[in-house]
């Protein structure tokens, strides 16, 4: 029989959460304020709304080449000491949008921010280190990862509202300095408010697995943006990719031989690892690559198209707040419904909400109730996951790969959103843009098979979690983890 520890209080973790809401305020803020404002942002650049889309791909491709080397250095130098240097990137960023003279500058401050990426990962890994000895390590790192995504889910709607409101009265340098000056004062809160400990990996930088990976993902994210852009049929485009999945069995292989990879590759093939790695990579198809068809969907208009609701961007914003109300609902009841069923059912049953919600747009489509409903559903699905997985990737990671572990969840996240994107623009038959899905009038068929894609792929991540053993889920002082508690 198990032996279960003695819990015991941990001194501060309150206080250190309620300094780890604060940055995921600032991420909630970045990622809902500037949504309603794109076509404002457009014409303060003097680009045409297609050219958004270009914030998107660099945003993505920073965002997944810079995780495996801030991963790894949160666990050699300490979490917090990479989370500040993460902040200060990301802050950099956020104020050269605001000073930015033309469209190359503002996209490379754009392009900064995606080191906001490991914010989360970093965050739950100092939870976990902060837990280890209270005898509840797994069950701590949960909570405090439900009411971090709660609180970023929450701020998603107040940055979208704010925006929108201050859009139409104030200057837009003006404008874009609000979520400059809030990530500037997050910086600061990090770093008085959460205290530095240092790493526990040994060893340094693997700086020759780096080279490659950074490699082998950079040749795929540069194929599916030729593809993208330039049509399914597009042979450079497709060859890029294929150089792309190719470059990573050389790097599989040199990371196998090396002491101290960069990407611990036994551990992601580990029981625990590879299913949550693969939940991640699967849940970033319709978490983050379904957002867009969803908005120009119902933006179409059902009188010139045959299809959509017809709506105006208050009602779009509408949906968007409903979606993420759901989310946050998800985050903050994840501690229950763990207690209720277990953890990995919780997760599986997580995966199923998504593929139904999903699922529910293909006959349901055509009355506003219809589509509050159906992202109702796979919101709070997707809550319980956004928070749940870095949690879920540090159970099973040793202390010194927990930053690297939970970093991943992340990246194969946004490794997913990035193959869907390009995907789904094809279906579309447009640039992925909002302006240009519209002008190319994509067929309805086009949004069935993104739906149909987006409820596939959570119902093969429920699978991906089936497949894992049930010790994984459960806590190493006897926490349970498939029966209720």
């Amino acid at each position: 029989m198990a032996t279960t520890a003695v819990p015991r209080k941990v001194p501060g973790l309150v206080a250190i959460v309620g300094f780890l809401v604060a940055v995921e305020v600032a991420s909630g803020v970045l990622q809902g304020y500037y949504t309603p404002i794109f076509p404002q942002l457009a014409d303060h650049l003097s680009i045409s709304e297609g050219d958004v889309n270009w914030f998107e791909a660099a945003q993505l491709i920073l965002s997944a080449l810079c995780i495996p080397l801030l991963a790894r250095l949160g666990d050699l130098i300490g979490h917090k000491r990479v989370l500040v240097l993460a902040t200060a990137v990301t802050a950099i960023g956020s104020w050269i949008t605001v000073v930015a003279p033309s469209f190359t500058t503002f996209l490379i401050g754009w392009a900064l921010q995606g080191a906001a990426v490991i914010w989360l990962p970093l965050e739950v890994a100092i939870i976990h280190r902060r837990t280890r000895d209270s005898g509840r390590q797994q069950l701590l790192t949960r909570r405090g990862a439900a009411v971090l995504v709660g609180a970023l889910e929450l701020a998603v709607i107040v940055g979208a509202l704010t925006s929108g409101a201050l859009v139409e009265t104030l200057d837009m340098r003006v404008v874009l300095a609000i979520p400059a000056v809030v990530v500037t004062v997050v910086l600061l809160l990090i770093w008085v408010g959460i205290e530095d400990t240092p790493g526990e990996a040994g060893g340094g930088i693997d700086w020759g697995g780096l080279a490659l990976v950074t490699g082998a993902i950079g040749i795929v994210m540069a194929g599916l943006m030729v593809i993208r852009l330039d049509g399914a049929g597009s042979l450079p485009g497709w060859g890029l990719v294929l150089l792309g999945v190719l470059a990573f069995v050389p790097f599989v292989r040199y990371e196998l031989r090396h002491p101290e990879p960069i990407i611990d590759v036994r551990l992601l093939a580990s029981a625990g690892q590879w299913p949550v790695q693969l939940t991640a990579f699967l849940f970033g198809i319709p978490v983050l690559g379904g957002q867009i068809p969803l908005s120009t969907f119902a933006q179409a208009d059902p009188a010139v198209r045959g299809y959509g609701l017809g709506a105006d961007s208050a009602f779009v914003s509408t949906l968007i707040g409903v979606y993420v109300i759901t989310l946050a609902i998800g985050a903050f009841t994840l501690p229950l419904t763990t207690r209720w069923f277990g953890v990995r059912r919780t997760l599986v049953l997580a995966c199923l909400l998504v593929a139904l919600g999903y699922a529910l747009w293909i006959p349901f489509h055509d009355e506003t109730w219809q589509a509050l409903t159906n992202m109702a559903v796979a919101g709070v699905g997707s809550g319980a996951l956004v928070a749940s997985l870095p949690a879920a990737a540090a159970a099973t990671a040793p202390p010194d790969r927990t930053g690297i572990a939970t970093g991943l969840t992340n990246g194969t996240k946004t490794l997913g959103a990035a193959i869907a994107s390009a995907v789904f623009a094809i279906a579309l038959a447009s640039t992925g843009s909002i302006e240009g899905a519209t002008e190319a009038e994509a067929p309805l068929s086009g949004y069935l098979t993104v739906w149909a894609v987006c409820s596939g792929a959570a119902l093969l991540a429920a699978l991906a979690l089936l497949a894992a053993p049930r010790h994984a889920f459960s806590d190493a002082h006897g926490e349970a983890a498939d029966v209720p508690s």
